[in-house]
């Protein structure tokens, strides 16, 4: 049995995440479920929360008290709270599977650094169908080359804090490899006024934050006379979730070290 602890537990991918978990035939359940401190859900049944249906692990707000309860943490909260609970595992030799965005590059070294003790899967995006667009957006580009303009929009609900979005930079980044460039040098974060002719080399950046909206990605390769367009569209956070679920199944069987997606999906 793999036991889990799921961070915000509470919060609209925590309740995701346990409710995926609650359904799998996999041998893998909740056993620890996070909350703040002054969250009013605290002490409630974490199964109830997700789907309505109990499962008796009530929600806690401090990780540090059940450390013999899991074996593996799952952690799409807040890049200072992901970091937290990381030192914590670290410290405890608890596997984690981050999907929290937002994070730094600074925050990512302390990812990688702690991948020396722990087994991590670490990606902005879990779901299956995003993950197989890194690797048709690596082909593209490579394929496409420097004949093409590329343009990167995405599209997320009104209360997500980070842009753009962790995927869409992710996108950027496997774009800008194939390419041979770098992306901190070439990525451009929307446009205003009047300018000169678009540079080529970069590799511009859009982003909407409106309603309800899952989380929608697309890159464009636009040349004079054509265009080819990849495009994700999430209409539900299951997916996100199944794919956590996902990961935190193949990486129970690994050693330390920080993985990937495509790992866990064998595209690498």
């Amino acid at each position: 049995m793999i036991r889990v602890a799921i961070a915000g537990a509470a919060g609209r991918m925590g309740r995701n995440l346990v409710e995926a978990i609650g359904r799998t035939k996999s041998d893998i359940s909740v056993t620890v479920a996070t909350v703040l401190s002054d969250d009013p859900c605290l002490d409630v049944d974490s199964g109830l929360l997700a789907s309505g249906v109990a499962n008796g692990v009530a929600t806690v707000s401090d990780l540090s008290n059940h450390l013999d309860q899991f074996d593996l943490l799952i952690d799409f909260t807040a890049p200072e709270a992901s970091l937290s609970h990381l030192a914590v595992c670290r410290q405890h030799q608890k596997a984690m599977v981050i999907g929290t965005t937002g994070i730094s590059t600074e925050q990512r070294q302390l990812i990688y650094e702690a991948g020396e003790n722990i087994p991590i899967v670490f990606a902005p995006n879990m779901s299956v169908g995003v993950n197989l667009c890194f690797k048709l957006l690596e082909q593209a580009a490579r394929v496409l080359g420097d004949d093409v303009d590329i343009e990167i929009s995405e599209a997320h609900h009104r209360f997500k804090k980070d842009a753009p979005s962790g995927t869409a930079l992710r996108m950027g980044e496997v774009v800008a490899g194939a390419l041979g460039r770098d992306l901190q040098q070439v990525a451009v974060y929307g446009r205003e006024g009047i300018g000169g002719d678009r540079d080529p080399a970069t590799i511009g950046f859009s982003t909407v934050r409106a309603g309800d909206i899952v989380g929608d990605h697309t890159v464009t390769f636009a040349s004079l006379g054509e265009r080819v367009e990849i495009t994700h569209k999430a209409s539900s956070r299951m997916t996100f979730a199944n794919g956590a679920v996902r990961a935190a199944i193949w990486l129970s069987q690994k050693s330390p070290g920080v993985y990937s997606m495509q790992d866990v999906l064998g595209l690498d």
